[in-house]
């Protein structure tokens, strides 16, 4: 085989296919940015924010937060010549929409040049085709903090300065009454117009999409079961893929639910335009956030001002009462019985992770038992649950702060934090895990699923012997083939295969002639009905022509030497009046 297909006849080819790794890696970074920029476009365009500034630069500072990184905002207000007047903001909050979006398709193209390498990945190319990949989005990350500023324009209505009298009493602590003081300026605050800017940090935005990148890869290659991994590493395929390769399939599950009720809700909204954008660049961040309240992990929250609005319902009447409890599914269940709801979806999720984890592990060759099988599942669901739900809760954090004040007094005053307990999802994690792995595995070996769908080892899974292989005898590739046959399910039946039935009257060949002359019927019989043996001494000589003692050439005789039936008389000439 050729270098490019990285496998040898005796083993992975060291050799690195370079225009290949090059050109794989181009078609990966390009099409994930293309995917987060077209979904980070058509969310801001859906919420109108091209209103207030430029599309272009605000897409390219979306992107980069969806990337693992940083956007500074700045602002400072203007207001016909007031002086004190300042705006402050500080956002820390990742568009898992547009992370997912990017996820796939980076994840997409990389599976796929891994496994058009061949049967068997070397580490150094596995390696090269990784690094390849980063690096290049790394590189492309610092074009977004080029192009990623901008001024976004806000006028004063939208700021709540609409709600200021045009002349009257305005009370400001420690001033008094001013009101007379603006008897005009307070109207002219309505026009008033607040530019505040953005730009996305260098440095935080390299380091951030260093390690997105490079986290995905890695999520991508833990889950894809299909694809190879350098020879040795047959225990992370056994191990770890089945439970990564479960969690990751509902989580996904749970962001196509989280869809579906976005939809749901703009049929019935006024502002349906509005909830499909914010679904699109965020949906997965309120999926992923209530995975791990309905699991009981608790987090700290706060919230003031208009970004109240923002929060579903109850948690923001739970953070207006006050920071000082944590938010936890029973105080929203406390505002709202519905919330019940959230912990079933939750468990019932785990409990699909368990069984789909049981269905994708290996059955051990030496009897195990149904309690030694669902202690394996248990061990490692616990293990990846312990570490996916610390990550949802970091992911999914959100802090954000604004404030405006002209002439001493608030004008906008907003924030919202929301931060989940790492060592308690951590914990609850690996409870939940182990749990749902062992209730799984002992549905699915009572049902007969315990690995029905577990994928061969993938260092010898497509051809080489000693590979282990699934239910329907398939190896790796899942494709039986004349070099991997499929074992069949039942014994062979002539009542439901036609091919195995002879019907009554049709002779097996070879065919004898009758001794009486005439045709005879083989139309129903098969066409081989037993395998045909080695050709003897005597038909090669046959076939090439040798004598029988006569000088001329001995008939082609059939595989147990009996000579074939002659051929049908030609047919009488046609009389020229119209008979024969």
């Amino acid at each position: 085989m050729s270098a490019a297909t990285g496998v040898g006849a005796a083993g992975p080819d060291p050799r690195v296919p370079w225009v290949d790794v090059l050109v794989s890696a181009v078609a990966a970074v390009s099409w994930a940015l293309i995917g987060m920029a077209g979904a980070a476009a058509l969310g801001l365009r859906l919420l109108d924010a091209d209103a207030a500034g430029s599309l272009g630069p605000m897409t390219a500072a979306v992107v980069a937060l969806g990337a693992g990184g940083a956007v500074t905002p700045s602002g400072d207000v203007s207001a016909y010549g007031l002086s004190g007047a300042q705006a402050g903001t500080a956002v820390d909050f990742t568009p898992l929409g547009v992370s997912l979006v990017g996820a796939l398709l980076l994840s997409f193209f990389f599976l796929r040049s891994l496994r058009a390498a061949g049967v068997v990945v070397s580490p150094a190319e596995l390696l090269a085709r990784a690094g390849a990949v980063v690096t290049l989005f790394v590189a492309m990350t610092g074009g977004l903090a080029w192009a990623g500023h901008g001024v976004v324009t806000l006028d004063g209505g939208s700021l709540g300065l609409d709600d200021l009298p045009g002349g009257g009493e305005v009370e400001i602590p420690g001033l008094g009454d001013v009101g007379g003081l603006l008897p005009d300026r307070a109207g002219d605050l309505v026009d008033a117009s607040a530019a505040v800017g953005f730009t996305v940090d260098t440095v935080p935005t390299l380091l951030g999409g260093l390690g997105w990148s490079a986290g995905v890869l890695l999520v991508a290659l833990l889950a894809s079961r299909r694809t190879p991994l350098p020879r040795g590493w047959d225990a992370v395929h056994r191990v770890a893929r089945p439970a990564v390769s479960a969690v990751v399939t509902v989580l996904l599950v749970a962001v196509a639910a989280g869809f579906a009720a976005a939809g749901y809700a703009a049929i019935g909204d006024g502002h349906p335009r509005r909830i499909a954008g914010a679904a699109l660049l965020a949906a997965p961040n309120g999926v992923w956030l209530g995975i791990p309240i309905g699991l009981f992990v608790p987090w700290d929250g706060r919230a003031s001002g208009p970004l109240l609005g923002v929060l579903p319902h109850p948690v923001d009447d739970l953070l207006r009462a006050g920071p000082d409890r944590p938010v936890t599914l029973g105080r929203l269940a406390e505002l709202d019985g519905r919330v019940w709801l959230l912990g079933v979806a939750a468990a019932l999720m785990m409990l699909l992770a368990g069984v789909l984890t049981a269905v994708r592990t290996p059955v051990a060759a030496e009897p195990v038992g149904a309690a030694g099988f669902a202690g394996r599942c248990a061990l490692r669901l616990g293990v990846t649950t312990a570490v996916t739900l610390p990550l949802l809760a970091l992911l999914t954090r959100v802090s954000a702060d604004a404030s405006l004040s002209v002439l001493g007094f608030d004008v906008v005053d907003a924030g919202i934090e929301l931060r989940g307990r790492l060592g308690t999802a951590l914990l609850l994690g690996a409870v939940w895990g182990a749990g749902a792995g062992a209730v799984g595995a002992l549905l699915a070996r009572a049902s007969g699923a315990a690995g029905a769908r577990a994928s061969g080892a993938t260092a010898t899974a497509r051809g080489d012997a000693g590979v282990d292989r699934d239910a329907g005898g398939r190896g790796a590739a899942g494709r039986a083939g004349p070099y991997a046959p499929g074992v069949p399910f039942r014994p062979p039946d002539p009542g439901t295969n036609p091919y195995l039935r002879v019907p009554p009257g049709a002779l097996r060949p070879p065919v004898r002639p009758p001794a009486g002359g005439g045709d005879v019927d083989v139309s129903g019989a098969p066409t081989v009905i037993r395998p045909v043996g080695p050709v003897g001494r005597e038909s090669r000589r046959g076939r090439r022509g040798a004598g029988d003692g006569s000088g001329g050439e001995r008939a082609p005789l059939w595989p147990d030497g009996v000579p074939p039936p002659p051929p049908p008389p030609p047919p009488a000439p046609r009389d020229p009046d119209g008979g024969r």
